[in-house]
Order: C-alpha cells, then structure tokens, then sequence
C-alpha cells in the first residue's frame, strides 16, 4: 500500500509542474487521495462487500470530487490531474501510467451487466472534458483530446479528437518531445472534419469569385471593373 503510494506521488512530480514537494501531492492533491480512496474500497469489494466498498467511495467522491466505482480496475502510477468531475465506471480497467484530466468520464452507454466501460491501456493520456463511452479498447500509448467523445477503439498511440473522435496526423504516434499535457500538443487538437470544412469554404469562395470574373467577361465587362457590391455578392 505505502509502495502504490509512492508511486503515485512520484508520477505526480514528474507529469505536474507545479507539484513543488512531495508533502505537496501527500496533502493537496486530490487524485491522489481519490486513488487512495479506491483502494481501500476495492478491496471489500472484491470480497463481496458491496454496500460497505460503495459507502467508501461515495465518501471520496464527496471529499474530492472524483466518482471511481469500487469495481473498477486502476494500473500504478495513474495520475489524476485536477480531478473535479472525473468519472470512472464499474466494469472500467485502467493501464500503469495513465492520465486523465478534469471531467473524463470511462462511461458506459447500455444496461449490460457484463463489460460495458472502456479498457484504457498503458501510458494513454486523456484530456479535460473528455468522453470515452461503451467496451472499446483505448490502445498504449494512445492520446485522447480535451472534449472528445470516443465512441469506438483507438489504436495504440494515436492521437484523436472531435465529436465523434477521429485521428489526427500520422498514425500511430511513436515519438513525442515532451509529455503530452491534456492530450494533444498545441495547435494539433482541431478536428480534422474542420480542417476540411475550412478548405471547402475556402475553395467555394475562390470558385465563386472565378464565376463572377467569368461572367463579366462574357458580357464584355472586364472583371476589374465589377463594383464593390457585386463582388461583395459573389463572395458571400
């Protein structure tokens, strides 16, 4: 138990840079406490204590802000970053290394009694506000962006985003300068789908002006001399 302990407060100092101190993460980090928490009470869980294992974490949830069902599985080392609203479900299983931001729900999307949360792998990060919805496999190494709804597999190490999430870039991601706060780099978390609805609009207006030349010119009016108000008209 004191072993995990340190292990978690060692994942905080190395991933957060404002953690200044150890007693720091000991007294004013609440994923650490939430982590702790869980495992006090998944182990009368296991046992088949249910009601006692859901008292404990519904008093953590109240003294943190993070809800993880006393039936979930968690890896060493999970770094819980901020932490308000993090939810994490019954039938969830997180990797060593692994972290998530504020507002991640591991959530389920039926009323199977089976494995119906997310299996999320070794060293995936997770940004804020994200969603990761139903039995899908989150691959090693893999990123996921703040708000994102992931509603199928990622691959191991790639990086998406969106709603659905899609991937972004080359594929898979192998090598990375510096850890990956809330996911993505900066300027890579745009959806893809926008990317290309950006290029389209831009296209429609260089065609649109194109036509507009065109038909000036066959009317023998040179495109030049089109006033402001009909060029306003085509590019809009």
């Amino acid at each position: 138990m004191f072993k995990r302990l340190a292990e978690d407060i060692q994942a905080v100092a190395e991933r957060d840079p404002a953690a200044r101190s150890k007693l720091e993460v000991l007294l004013c980090y609440p994923g650490v406490h939430a982590v702790l928490f869980h495992r006090f009470s998944h182990a009368p869980w296991q046992r088949g204590w249910l009601t006692s294992a859901r008292f404990l974490s519904q008093l953590a949830r109240w003294l943190t802000g993070i809800e993880i069902h006393p039936g979930a599985q968690l890896g060493r080392r999970l770094l819980i970053d901020h932490g308000m609203g993090v939810v994490i479900g019954e039938t969830a299983v997180v990797g060593d290394n692994v972290t998530l931001y504020q507002q991640v729900t591991l959530g389920g999307v039926s009323l199977d009694p089976g494995k119906r949360h997310p299996t999320v792998e070794d060293d995936v990060v997770i940004g804020a506000g994200a969603a990761v919805l139903g039995p899908l496999t989150i691959g090693k190494g893999a990123r996921v962006g703040s708000n994102a709804v992931v509603l199928k597999d990622v691959a191991p190490g790639a990086t998406v985003v969106g709603i659905p999430a899609r991937p972004i870039g080359p594929q898979p991601v192998t090598v990375e300068t510096c850890f990956p706060a809330y996911g993505t780099a900066p300027g890579a978390a745009i959806d893809p789908v926008a990317r290309v609805i950006d290029r389209l609009g831009e296209r429609l207006e260089e065609l649109t002006l194109r036509v507009a030349e065109l038909e000036h010119e066959r009317a023998g009016t040179p495109a030049g001399t089109a006033d402001e108000e009909e060029r306003r008209i085509a590019a809009s």
